[in-house]
């Protein structure tokens, strides 16, 4: 993918430190792009940027700056947007079960520090605000494809909070005159997402399951589906967001994802054959099912026709291409 990067620009990425926040400060330095990261390891990890470091060069390195901080601090929010162009804002408590079980700290994260992150970016004079959002807005909604235009209720509180940022967006740009992007992730996985802990998104879970020969858990009857999107198109949506000069494309919403479902059951047997090269003794695993969890969409896939027109979106990594990737880093990192 080619973008519109005739000069360096300073971007500052939040949750610079966890899983999307990482890939974006690894591409953004490979294009000799300056970026400011801020993280405050609630769900990231220095391992993250230690990988990336590696990954570049010394004076691609170089051109990072690192903050350590909270989101929900206004001080903080405000001083790491000095003297920055674009905000890719990915930090947020991301995690549907953890915001069920504790509302009150998913507001604090994704309401409060968001209002604060765009305060800050407004009195900065930042010329982009990106932000991430969630396929979670869609809700109860029975509408196949997802469209943009069309959600339902919300049924957790993660759900509600990132629609509440959707809402909080438009009104900085209508009264401030703010240019924002909010991208509607649709699970996103790759290299770099955690495996371990309680919450662990269900690709990673099931890779450090299979490469340890440990029972892999479905919620529910395993037709659950999903729009399951490599990490590296989540990376081009994000700088086609930053990026784009086309006036009509701001302001907006936008899915990001492959436009396909895959349901669990698929899904456990094309990671269990990707697992089965590095730990053979998985040939014949099988999966054990249980009740469904609450907070859950029962079946999810996005048309992404309006990303691909407005931000010239054309994903490049399908869920196979992706998960092969995947694999190798899972068995390196366990």
């Amino acid at each position: 993918m080619e973008y519109n990067l005739t000069d360096s620009k300073t971007w500052l990425v939040t949750g610079v430190a966890g899983f999307i926040g990482s890939n974006l400060l690894e591409n953004l330095l490979k294009l000799n792009q300056k970026v400011v990261g801020l993280d405050n390891f609630f769900s990231g990890h220095t391992r993250n940027l230690d990988e990336v470091q590696k990954l570049v060069t010394p004076d691609q390195w170089n051109r990072f700056n690192f903050m350590e901080g909270d989101i929900r601090d206004e001080n903080t929010c405000k001083k790491a947007c000095e003297s920055v162009g674009i905000v890719l804002h990915q930090a947020a408590l991301g995690s549907v079960p953890l915001s069920v079980e504790n509302p009150g700290l998913a507001n604090d994260i994704n309401v409060k520090g968001f209002v604060n992150m765009l305060s800050a970016s407004k009195d900065a004079g930042v010329k982009r605000f990106v932000y991430a959002s969630s396929s979670a807005v869609y809700g109860d909604s029975d509408h196949l494809p997802a469209t943009e235009t069309i959600i339902g209720r919300s049924i957790s509180p993660y759900a509600t909070t990132k629609y509440i940022n959707e809402l909080y967006a438009d009104v900085f740009a209508i009264t401030y005159g703010m240019k924002c992007i909010g991208l509607r992730y649709f699970n996103v996985f790759g290299p770099r997402q955690d495996p371990n802990g309680a919450y662990a998104a269900v690709i990673p879970q099931w890779f450090s399951d299979l490469l340890t020969n440990k029972t892999v858990n479905i919620n529910g009857d395993g037709k659950t589906t999903r729009d399951f999107c490599y990490i590296d198109n989540c990376v081009q949506a994000n700088l086609l967001a930053g990026l784009t000069d086309n006036p009509n494309a701001v302001n907006q919403v936008y899915n990001v994802s492959l436009g396909l479902e895959t349901s669990l059951n698929d899904l456990f047997y094309i990671i269990r054959d990707r697992v089965e090269p590095y730990n053979p003794e998985v040939s014949t695993a099988a999966p054990a099912y249980r009740d469904f969890r609450s907070g859950d969409i029962r079946f999810s896939y996005a048309d992404i026709s309006k990303t691909s027109k407005l931000l010239g979106y054309a994903p490049e990594y399908s869920v196979l291409e992706g998960l092969q990737k995947a694999a190798q880093w899972y068995f390196d990192f366990l």
